[in-house]
C-alpha cells in the first residue's frame, strides 16, 4: 500500500531538486506528479497526468457499488415480473448486477473525467500563486523517511500532508 505526500514548492529550479533528491531516495519517476499552473513550462519534470487531475478513479470507485446494486435490482425486478426465468434466476442476478456495475464503473468514470480531483481544491490558491504542487507515492514504511528527507534538505518545500490510500496502477 501506498501513501500520496504532498509538498509545495515555490518554483520550478526547487521542484528539479527534490525531484533528482527523491530520485536518489530510489523513489521511481513514475511515482512523482509535479502539478503547476497552467502554462507554466516544467523541463523535465514529472507532469501529474490526467489520473491525478481528475476525480476519474474516486468516481469509478463510487459508481461501482451503486451500479452493482442497481443491477441487481433490475434483476430481481425481472425475475418478478417473468416468472418463466425463475430456473435461471441465480444466472439473471449474477449477469444484472455484473452489468450493472460495469456501467455504473463507465458513466462514473465519464463523470470523474470533467471534474477536478477534490484533493486538490485545497492547493488551487497557491497554484494560481506560481507554486508548485508535487505529489509522491512512496510506501506506507517510507513516509518518514521521504518526508524527513525532503524536509532536511529543502526547508523550501512545504509538507502539505498526505493522503491515505493511493491505488497500485496510477
Amino acid at each position: 500500500m501506498r501513501r500520496r505526500l504532498y509538498f509545495l514548492v515555490p518554483n520550478v529550479e526547487v521542484a528539479g531538486k527534490v525531484v533528482d533528491e527523491l530520485l536518489l531516495a530510489r523513489v521511481e519517476e513514475r511515482h512523482i506528479h509535479v502539478l503547476a499552473k497552467r502554462g507554466t513550462p516544467l523541463g523535465d519534470l514529472p507532469e501529474a497526468s490526467f489520473l491525478q487531475k481528475s476525480d476519474f478513479l474516486p468516481a469509478v470507485e463510487r459508481a461501482i457499488p451503486l451500479g452493482g446494486a442497481t443491477g441487481t435490482l433490475a434483476g430481481l425486478v425481472a425475475l418478478a415480473l417473468e416468472p418463466g426465468i425463475v430456473v435461471a434466476g441465480g444466472a439473471v442476478l449474477l449477469v444484472s448486477a455484473l452489468a450493472g456495475a460495469g456501467v455504473g464503473a463507465w458513466l462514473g468514470g465519464m463523470v470523474g473525467m470533467n471534474v477536478g480531483n477534490t484533493r486538490l481544491r485545497a492547493f488551487e490558491g497557491a497554484i494560481e500563486r506560481g507554486e508548485l504542487l508535487m505529489m509522491v507515492d512512496v510506501p506506507l514504511e517510507r513516509v518518514g523517511e521521504i518526508s524527513g528527507r525532503i524536509k532536511k534538505h529543502h526547508p523550501e518545500a512545504q509538507p502539505e500532508g498526505t493522503e491515505p490510500t493511493v491505488p497500485p496502477f496510477p
